[in-house]
């Protein structure tokens, strides 16, 4: 059927796939140039509010997969808002401090950190730092992320580390900080301290060694040619050895083997024994752990005793259940130090190399310090087996290089005194998927208190002041205000431009001793504090947003980051989480399921795959991802991905090019006038648009994907689509039954736009330019399309259901018909059915199946009747497929028996010579 040549109604000058690179940079201009953000912020202006609350990314190099994944999503969900009716505006935000950003200036080569200041580094790194903001912005904005990207918040600007200064101090005033000598995770490499959010675990081989501390004094419950023997991988922290620890509850044994005699854990004897290498163990005694506290022993080679002590830390997980204990180098171990008065020795120093503090072994590399130490415990005779393990071990995350727990003076926030606050706020909080809030709440309950102190430059330095004097701590609400002040108008590099009383209100004096000369701290907050502190930097501070957020968007490693420390600072200051709901993405994999890799060569960069593919193909696979999961993404997922999107574009294009003469103010058909398949079009329109709209708001983008693109390739395309091209486009424009179409046709494209818009805005828009009608500038001003219950018509939609499996049947008699060469297209067939009781019944109720079926002719034959040879057999129904009779209608490809009645237009059937003549006429 030569359709085109009819109405042309399909040259619309509307994009192909391919032409996305190039077409959406230039509309991206015309969003930027019209300002499309500020008009939809403008249009929503007093509606309820719904606001996400972006977690920073971290600016330094090029965005990657996940961060558009994490991105689009963002942007999926504010869009869907401000289509729903609410006012949703998005602040994108850049975390710009840390150790990352030092190491790039460092390494750079064009700088000698030695021979500059801190300030003038500092610079450098700002430099660096809003470089980075610029390329990532224009590389997100590429992705068709909609926000306020000429006014992002940025951590380095002086009004986001003056109200971070402000948070800092509240947590201050609620006696939350305090300094101490602790336990923490230290980087060698980074040389500095590390919060557990900066930790990562990856493979190590360590030496695994058991060894044997004597008894001193056995307080009459050991005797004193018996040795207690412990197990580590760390025999690093043999010279900071000051105890050993036991569990109270748990059995030992003391045992002879070898002629030598030795306690543990009871549990443990045969798997320590067969590792050891004992034979021929005898069990002299057996008691409760409890029973040997207060023993001492003597250390293996310096002359200092262990104290036995008792501690419920203690597993029969390995080892001996004889933990050896060095407070200086362990969180549980400096507990139970703590509890004897054991006192903490760390020999370690900043930058991983053993100190004075351990005699024969200064100066070493603490990792290379393991082989000294094990020949040392050999010689003594007091090292019963080593061994080397591959296990999981703490990493920093950002040098990649193995930290160590090492006793140092850090401040920290005492979690401790608001954890039940935290974790009575995290039951509060909606949770996409539900199981992050079990995994927050793990977090939170089993958390020690966070050290928040780095030593480095590039940072908001801790506004703390210490007395000359005395060495008192001096931090209060006065001096924190001053500092926040000085830091609003000039930036933290104030903290070292300014000496201590240009930084101090005037007048101010030691509260202890009385005098007026201070220092200042040197170290920084850590980095999570810095974006842990954004919703108050953020939320609080723009008139245009709120607090707490609605929502925190980010992938699943953030309960241990983002999440965590926001939750922390969001109770200790106000005593309420800032967030109301939490919805976290997985990681993208390759198509194989791999983690992405350069090494593998397996990564997807966004950027190009822009220039490649487009960016509304990009947003499509994000949302056809089970995004809550870990998701897969290849060049072949991707070609599948511009396959379906294909389709969707092909079906708005159909759309399109039916309704150039449709004026929906004057040409609009009633829905009484409409015909049962009209009707059934129009139902399950608005089923559709029901089902996506409540996906949207369930974030079942997936749904989303999966229901439009049903939609349009099968309720559209492949059904009422194909019926109704015959009524297009042969009908004579005007006739009732051909507007009653495109009143159809009008609204399923008004409602696939607006549904489409959040995750496909380019082509939305594009395609909203040319919909007859339309008022608003662009798709992004208009609101989600309505949903008519009063259509949802039970009876109706199973009439035609039942109907659609029935046509699926003749439509593929008819294929095997054409794949046999009886015919050439279904309108060069007849069609005769043979159905059974049922299946005549329902056909029964169809007027024109020849229009339904798209064949010349149809003719129902009685259930009486058997089906001929050659008919093809399906459940309820035969069908035999014969030529038509007849000419073929050079207008409308129907072969009828009436081509050639009219002599005026002898190529043509009865009802194109009636149309052509009622258009003449008219």
């Amino acid at each position: 059927m030569d359709y085109g040549k009819t109405l042309n109604l399909l040259q619309t000058d509307f994009p192909m796939r391919g032409n996305l690179p190039q077409a959406e940079p230039k509309m991206q201009q015309h969003w930027d140039e019209t300002d499309i953000y500020r008009q939809v912020q403008e249009s929503r202006k007093g509606k309820p509010k719904f606001v996400l609350h972006d977690g920073p990314p971290y600016a330094n190099g090029d965005i990657h997969i996940g961060h558009a994944l994490n991105k689009i999503l963002k942007d999926i969900i504010v869009r869907f808002k401000t289509m729903q009716g609410y006012d949703a505006p998005y602040v994108p935000g850049w975390d710009t401090h840390g150790l990352p950003i030092e190491q790039a200036i460092t390494n750079s080569g064009k700088v000698d950190r030695k021979k500059m200041s801190v300030p003038e580094f500092r610079d450098y790194c700002k430099d660096y730092a809003l470089q980075w903001v610029e390329k990532q912005k224009a590389q997100f904005k590429r992705l068709g992320i909609r926000g306020d990207w000429d006014r992002p918040y940025i951590t380095l600007l002086p009004e986001y580390e003056a109200q971070q200064i402000r948070v800092f101090g509240g947590m201050v005033t609620k006696g939350y900080i305090y300094k101490g000598l602790k336990p923490v995770y230290w980087s060698p490499s980074s040389e500095s301290a590390l919060a557990e959010a900066e930790i990562e675990y990856r493979d190590k081989t360590s030496a695994s060694i058991y060894v044997a501390f004597d008894v001193q004094d056995g307080k009459g419950k050991l005797p004193a040619d018996a040795a207690i023997v412990i197990w580590t991988t760390t025999p690093w922290t043999i010279p900071a050895n000051l105890g050993i620890s036991v569990h109270p509850d748990f059995d030992y044994v003391l045992v002879e083997t070898g002629g030598r005699k030795f306690v543990l854990a009871q549990g443990l004897l045969e798997a320590a024994s067969k590792e050891i290498g004992w034979t021929d163990v005898n069990v002299l005694q057996t008691f409760k752990g409890s029973e040997i506290e207060h023993v001492l022993c003597r250390h293996p080679f310096y002359d200092r005793t262990s104290l036995v002590m008792t501690g419920e830390h203690v597993t029969l997980e390995a080892g001996t259940g004889c933990v050896h204990t060095a407070p200086g180098h362990g969180e549980d171990d400096f507990v139970i130090g703590q509890k004897y008065g054991l006192g903490v020795l760390c020999p370690v120093d900043d930058q991983g190399h053993m100190t004075a503090e351990a005699p024969g072994f200064e100066g070493l590399f603490y990792d290379k310090a393991n082989k000294a130490i094990t020949e040392k415990l050999q010689e003594s005779g007091h090292l019963l087996k080593m061994s080397f393990i591959q296990h999981q071990y703490p990493h920093d995350w950002r040098t990649k290089k193995p930290v160590i727990f090492r006793a140092t003076e850090q401040w920290f926030a005492s979690v401790d005194k608001f954890r039940q606050a935290m974790l009575d706020e995290i039951k509060r909080v909606k949770w996409t998927p539900e199981w992050g809030e079990i995994r927050l709440h793990n977090m939170i309950a089993d958390r020690g208190d966070w050290c928040i102190s780095r030593q480095r430059a590039w940072g908001v330095p801790i506004p703390i002041f210490y007395c000359r004097s005395c060495n008192e701590p001096l931090v209060n609400e006065t001096t924190i205000e001053h500092v926040a002040s000085i830091f609003e108008k000039e930036g933290s590099n104030a903290w070292f431009l300014r000496d201590e009383k240009e930084l101090l209100p005037a007048g101010t004096v030691c509260p202890k001793c009385g005098h007026d000369h201070f220092r200042k701290e040197t170290d920084i907050m850590d980095v999570w504090f810095d974006s842990g502190s954004s919703h108050s930097a953020v939320l609080e501070t723009r008139e245009e947003l709120q607090w707490p957020a609605d929502l925190y968007l980010e992938g699943s490693d953030q309960y241990r980051g983002w999440y965590n420390s926001s939750l922390i600072t969001g109770v200790a200051v106000k005593g309420q989480s800032p967030y109301k709901g939490i919805l976290s993405h997985g990681f993208t994999l390759d198509g194989e399921g791999r983690k992405m890799s350069k090494s593998l060569g397996n990564t997807i960069d966004p950027n190009q795959m822009c220039n490649k593919l487009g960016a509304d193909i990009l947003r499509l696979w994000v949302s056809s991802t089970d995004f809550q999961a870990d998701q897969r993404i290849s060049d072949n997922i991707l070609n599948q991905i511009a396959e379906s999107y294909r389709k969707i574009r092909n079906t708005l294009r159909f759309l399109l090019g039916n309704l150039s003469d449709f004026d929906p103010a004057k040409d609009r058909v009633g829905v009484e006038q409409m015909s049962e398949l009209d009707r059934f079009a129009l139902l399950r329109l608005h089923r559709m648009t029901d089902r996506v709209i409540k996906a949207y708001d369930n974030y079942d983008f997936h749904v989303v994907y999966q229901t439009v693109n049903h939609f349009c390739a099968v309720d559209m395309s492949a059904f009422y689509l194909d019926i109704l091209k015959d009524r297009l486009y042969a009908s004579l424009p005007s006739d009732p039954a051909r507007r009653a179409a495109q009143t159809v046709l009008y609204d399923a494209l008004t409602a696939i736009t607006k549904l489409i818009a959040p995750i496909l805005p380019h082509t939305a828009d594009e395609v909203w330019k040319y919909i007859p009608g339309t008022t608003l500038p662009s798709v992004q001003l208009a609101e989600l399309p309505t949903i008519d219950t009063s259509l949802f018509d039970a009876n109706l939609e199973q009439k035609w259901e039942k109907f659609s499996g029935v046509r699926d049947d003749v439509l593929k008699a008819l294929e095997e018909a054409r794949k046999e060469k009886l015919i050439g297209n279904s309108l060069s067939a007849s069609v005769h059915l043979y159905p059974s009781a049922e299946t005549y019944e329902l056909l029964g109720g169809f007027d024109r199946l020849d229009l339904l079926f798209i064949v010349s002719a149809v003719k129902v034959h009685n259930p009486e009747e058997t089906a001929p040879e050659g008919a093809k057999a399906f459940k309820g129904l035969a069908v035999k497929v014969a030529v038509a009779d007849g000419e073929k209608c050079e207008r409308c490809w129907i072969v009828t028996p009436e081509v050639g009645h009219d002599s005026e237009h002898p190529t043509l059937c009865k009802r194109c010579s009636g149309v052509l003549k009622a258009g003449a006429a008219g």
